[in-house]
């Protein structure tokens, strides 16, 4: 049987695009984990906001986002990759987090060249680390982990302040220093996308598509053509998710109950379903009733 980092490096060895939905909390792990996507991405943003309440702002601690590593890994049977932010310090840190990160059972982490305190990446006021700083990081990133199977994904936030040369020769030293997957981070124009593209035929690259943020959103074939192998979607799901509810408290607040609701509700027996209910009455007929 083969593991889920075999399965998700058999993948990125395969012609097409990987299309990696963003899971923020369990609910959503659960139901993205049973539509056989070949990936599901562990967004930084949508886990702050929803374990803490907070901006992704560097106010998560890698306890926080390693335990919800830990429980999404450990939940999902399709592979994990997991964002490691800044790798949460120094370079003894870095090293802490990416054997933390593989260890909970994520595929491939995600680490970044911001100065931390980080922010998301299609925000305003990112600044980024001298190049030769990330590159010892991720250097020792690849030393750290245990397993070479375990992906090392190396991303530049220098678009947006230093201009996308910077970008781009920035994710060269980066493949130089051993990261198995780029991530250029927030182009603005599909021209940018597809230099990201000719600049780097031969590495598995990343588009990073958000809603409304700095990059267009592209299809399917149209991220291929350019040469990307990688599309996540991060908060996607998340902001779906707000928007059902902003309109269903609404409707509490107007009219105090729930007839006529405006969303279309998902099943309460199905979700009791997804929830692993029946194994739950499954144990309590054979352990706990009495006969």
């Amino acid at each position: 049987m083969p593991s889920q980092r075999d399965t998700f490096n058999q993948r990125l060895a395969s012609p097409g695009l990987i299309v990696a939905p963003g899971v923020f909390e369990m609910v959503s792990l659960r139901l993205a984990d049973r539509m056989n996507f070949d990936a599901l991405y562990m967004t930084g943003y949508g886990t702050v906001a929803s374990l803490l309440g907070l901006p992704d702002a560097g106010l998560a601690t890698y306890t926080d986002m390693v335990g919800r590593v830990t429980a999404m890994a450990g939940m999902a049977k399709t592979p994990l990759i997991a964002d490691g932010d800044t790798g949460y310090g120094g370079l003894l840190n870095v090293r802490h987090t990416v054997r933390g990160y593989e260890t909970a059972g994520a595929v491939a982490i995600q680490l970044e060249d911001q100065e931390f305190p980080k922010k998301c990446g299609h925000t305003p006021g990112r600044r980024v680390i001298p190049l030769a700083e990330m590159v010892k990081k991720i250097e020792v990133a690849v030393a750290s982990r245990v397993d070479p199977q375990f992906k090392i994904i190396a991303r530049t936030d220098a678009r947006t302040t230093l201009g996308l040369d910077e970008a781009l020769k920035r994710g060269e030293a980066y493949a130089r220093a051993g990261a198995d997957i780029l991530f250029i981070e927030s182009p603005e124009n599909l021209n940018e996308i597809r230099r990201i593209g000719e600049t780097f035929p031969n590495h598995p690259l990343v588009a990073n598509m958000v809603e409304k943020g700095r990059t267009p959103i592209l299809s399917k074939l149209e991220l291929e053509q350019c040469g990307f192998k990688l599309a996540i979607f991060p908060v996607t799901a998340l902001l779906a998710s707000v928007q059902a509810m902003t309109k269903v408290y609404e409707h509490f607040k107007h009219s105090g109950s729930s007839i006529n609701n405006p969303v279309d509700l998902y099943d309460f027996g199905e979700l009791s379903e997804l929830m692993g209910f029946q194994d739950v009455w499954e144990f309590e007929k054979r352990f706990v009733e009495t006969k």
